[in-house]
């Protein structure tokens, strides 16, 4: 799947090319995006999909002076699926040079990735007349190579604890590529019952208030 150039505020706006060829990476950033339709083959289907983001530490910009030199990154948005077809088994049994067995394929928690290295291949492909940085394949670190430390801090958004800071913070097309899901739409909806319910919740009387006499010996702190 062909990554998502990222556009953060339109204009005459253009991200830099991240340099084509072998580039060490580490992976900092999962994104849960949720349930999308897609169309494929003349068939509609829905599919869970995850981003992944990864830091490039040999690549470092000045992207805004206030921070310093900071680490280009790139992402690759995949199907949520361990299915033995899938793109995202593939590229993770190439990450780490070997197939996974049927049991390790089962269930496999996609935030084990975070802070792992790994080399990437760029390469640089033309559409609608732009070009685009894109990951063509991944790969361990080499045994003459290494990974510098990690410079960004680890990021998760997940819809099971979902941080809405992490949220705010995304570019645009991506929180409206979420807003679209059912597991948002899901969200939003369990926010808005709970505010209902603490807006009818009854005030306790006053007589009905805890005294300085009341037991708590049974409070679990």
């Amino acid at each position: 799947m062909a990554i998502i150039a990222e556009n953060n505020g339109g204009g005459n706006f253009e991200r830099e090319l991240i340099p084509s060829g072998l580039q060490v990476a580490r992976c900092y950033s999962m994104l849960e995006i949720g349930t999308v339709s897609e169309t494929w083959e003349g068939q509609s289907k829905n599919s869970k999909k995850v981003r992944l983001t990864f830091e490039l530490p040999n690549e470092l910009r000045v992207f805004k002076p206030e921070n310093g030199e900071q680490p280009m990154s790139i992402s690759k948005t995949f199907t949520l699926s361990m299915h033995e077809k899938a793109g995202l088994r593939k590229f993770l049994e190439q990450w780490r040079g070997k197939a996974f067995s049927e049991d390790e394929a089962k269930r496999f928690d996609v935030s084990n990735l975070l802070g792992a290295p790994c080399t990437l291949t760029i390469v640089h492909t033309e559409k609608d007349g732009k070009t685009f940085s894109n990951i063509s394949s991944v790969a361990p670190v080499m045994k003459n190579m290494s990974c510098p430390d990690q410079i960004n801090p680890n990021k998760i958004l997940s819809y099971d604890a979902f941080d809405w800071e992490i949220y705010n913070s995304l570019p645009e097309f991506l929180q409206n590529q979420m807003a679209a899901t059912p597991e948002y739409g899901r969200l939003q909806a369990a926010m808005a019952a709970q505010n209902r319910s603490v807006a009818t919740a009854q005030p306790m009387k006053p007589q009905e208030l805890p005294t300085a006499e009341d037991d708590y010996s049974d409070l679990p702190f």
